[in-house]
């Protein structure tokens, strides 16, 4: 029996996506690559065709320091993916998504916002009569309007 990552990386591949596989390795082995802090304020968006991974950073100034540490951060993808890692690494401040929580803290509800925020995302979906729809309404608009006040936008 073949196992089904096989068929995905086939398959992939077939499709014009060659570089989707390796960027899965490289997106895995990120933080462990990179340590936890680089990898909170940096995260691999794109691996170009030449080889170049293309990282998003929180900041410009993340993206100068990870471009100053570019070496390093190649050698230890290479310990990590082999044959799977960049040449180059081109940073750019661009969306990351939200870091994980720290050790021993539980992971944030994906509704988690701030009181008055709920109280807007009630406000709005107020006016209409069906329950079941007033709830999905206030919950998503929730989750949008606590979305656009967070700093992260991935």
């Amino acid at each position: 029996m073949e196992r089904l990552g096989a068929g995905i990386e086939r398959e992939l591949a077939r499709s014009g996506s060659p570089e989707a596989v390796p960027l899965a390795r490289i997106t895995a082995a990120w933080p462990s690559s990179v340590g936890p802090a680089i990898a909170r304020h940096a995260w691999p968006l794109r691996l170009a065709r030449d080889g170049t991974l293309h990282v998003a950073t929180a900041s410009a100034t993340w993206a100068n320091e990870l471009t100053l540490l570019a070496d390093d951060v190649l050698t230890r993808l290479r310990e990590a993916v082999g044959d799977d890692a960049p040449a180059k690494l081109r940073c750019a401040a661009g969306p990351i998504p939200e870091p994980p929580p720290a050790p021993g803290e539980p992971p944030p509800g994906p509704l988690d916002v701030p009181a008055d925020v709920a109280s807007t995302a009630s406000s709005v979906a107020s006016a209409i009569d069906d329950p079941e729809l007033r709830a999905l309404v206030a919950r998503a608009a929730r989750a949008s309007l606590g979305r656009r006040a967070s700093d992260r936008h991935f």
